[in-house]
């Protein structure tokens, strides 16, 4: 079996209480394991972006940090953080908006509200005047999207899609939505409120993204990492948290999240359960579970089912505004890979039948135009949009552009290569379980990995390695271009030669007669 290495989470208590800080907040910690040696290593890293070159946090868990570096490592922290604190962007927001409306000037560079004596700082930016209070209630739509893919994946809501949320939480009975990550909503719902439209609902943003603090009280927004459940305004932010979470014993509380499809699961599902612990605390009947709506693409359902069994994947399709292939239209796709997941009963939450959704009696549940109930399995199978098949021998429904395999044993599209090792274990390749769970490993849990021996430190073994590599190749290059050019080199001092020998030739009888 080839050598293959791969990274986990590993999620404890322990590890969160010792995990350093890097700017957006406390690192995850991560092990790296590896099917040829099985050894594991544990590491320190971000929790926000996937790409080191977004945020090159690093640190093995048995390093060593000194005092300097600690106090260099919080001053760089603090060097990152928004130049002014929410108590003072929302003091901002207030003198803006005394402003007359042809003083009202945002910076587009800087994306900051300006005052009156900032004008000058920012005369050679890109500005927009006459900036109008309905512009101020809608800041996602004046706010540049964030869309690093690794690290912010600003995709915002399609008006369709916000309205049809909106419509289902007030039917639902909802009056007080918490969101995590999706500003169109919680902008929808405090236009509702100033409109005063019955029935009063209110809202709570917790977004990373701390350029809304210039619009909204601490009441109405955190700024949040939803990856390690961070709340970067301290205890204040998170005790407002609290407060919305917890008012009226948790009554008619929903969270809708949309987090970025790039993230981990796991991390995302650890901080929900957090959020879900919060909210128990102010029941009385433990049993209960806060209602969820998870936006998230369709081919994660294995993942969040494993880390939320009580949640259940709907037929609707999620559409973005600002997302090439995730919105109707010429430019995106025709069926959007992104759906909703929720502990709601199914059977309570209607589908727009003029979007082309229908309700199966058999399954209880809204389904696509295209899905079709499969009398094997018993169920509406499709997950994209499609009208699946079923396949006989894997007894389940697949893909209509798949065939099964008899070298793979399992469906897959016809031009795939077969023997290549899909996502599961690292240890036995088997895609039934996790490295964890695996029965051949020397090290079948987290706890168990503490107890093994830690390597030699190393540091930095791998990269020496490569920079050694380089260094001979380029050497090596050096030498057999030095050789060329000597070759080169000697062969025209030849021909020179024997150029200025025939010269000196010219005109004597022996030579000519030669």
């Amino acid at each position: 079996m080839p050598e293959v290495a791969g990274m986990e989470l590993i999620i404890n208590e322990e590890a969160e209480a010792r995990a350093p800080l890097c700017p957006h907040g406390p690192a995850l910690l991560f092990v790296k394991v590896n099917r040829k040696k099985k050894e594991a290593r544990r590491f320190y890293a971000c929790a926000a972006c996937r790409d080191r070159k977004d945020c090159n946090f690093f640190q093995w868990e048995d390093e060593k940090v000194s005092v300097a570096r600690q106090l260099a490592r919080a001053e760089f922290n603090q060097s990152r953080q928004p130049q002014f604190t929410h108590k003072q962007y929302v003091e901002r927001y207030r003198q803006f908006v005394s402003l007359p409306l042809a003083k009202r000037i945002f910076c587009m560079d800087c994306q900051i509200l300006l005052l009156p004596e900032e004008w000058d700082q920012h005369s050679s930016h890109d500005q927009l005047g006459d900036v109008s209070l309905g512009q101020l209630k809608r800041p996602s739509h004046l706010l540049l999207p964030l869309e690093n893919k690794k690290t912010n994946a600003q995709y915002l809501f399609a008006d369709r899609t916000c309205q049809f949320l909106l419509d289902l939480i007030v039917s639902l009975g909802f009056r007080r939505v918490l969101c995590v990550g999706t500003p169109r909503l919680h902008e929808l719902i405090r236009m509702r409120q100033s409109e005063k439209k019955e029935p009063v609902m209110k809202s709570q943003l917790l977004d990373i993204d701390f350029r809304y603090s210039q619009f909204y009280s601490e009441e109405e927004f955190c700024h949040y990492n939803m990856f390690n459940h961070y709340f970067f305004g301290g205890k204040s932010a998170s005790e407002a948290f609290q407060t919305f979470v917890c008012q009226d014993k948790g009554e008619s509380v929903i969270m809708v999240t949309d987090p970025p499809f790039g993230g981990l699961v796991e991390a995302l599902a650890h901080s929900f359960k957090k959020i879900v612990g919060i909210w128990k605390t102010s029941r009385n009947e433990t049993d209960e579970e806060l209602a969820i709506f998870w936006i998230f693409p369709y081919f994660f359902e294995p993942r969040i089912l494993q880390c939320f069994p009580t949640l259940s994947m709907l037929d609707y399709q999620v559409d973005y505004d600002n997302h090439t292939l995730y919105k109707h239209g010429s430019s995106g796709r025709k069926q959007s890979p992104v759906r909703i997941f929720t502990n709601l009963p199914p059977k309570d939450i209607i589908l727009p039948v003029e979007e082309g959704y229908r309700f199966c009696s058999l399954c209880q549940r809204y389904i696509s135009s295209a899905n079709r109930h499969c009398e094997i399995c018993q169920a509406c199978t499709s997950k994209d949009g499609k009208q699946w098949k079923h396949c006989q021998t894997c007894n389940k429904c697949v893909k209509p552009s798949w065939i099964h395999c008899d070298t793979c044993c399992r469906c897959a599209l016809q031009e795939h290569s077969c023997g290549t090792a899909r996502d599961g274990c690292f240890i036995c390749g088997s895609t039934e379980h996790k490295r964890r769970e695996c029965p051949h490993t020397a090290f079948p849990n987290s706890a168990t990995i503490d107890e093994a021996k830690p390597r030699k430190r190393k540091i930095f073994e791998t990269e020496r390695e490569t920079t050694v590599n380089k260094c001979k190749k380029q050497a090596e290059k050096i030498s057999a271009g030095k050789k060329k050019t000597m070759k080169w080199a000697t062969g025209k001092s030849k021909r020179k030669q024997k150029r200025k020998k025939k010269q000196q030739c010219r005109g004597h009888t022996v030579c000519s007669a030669r």
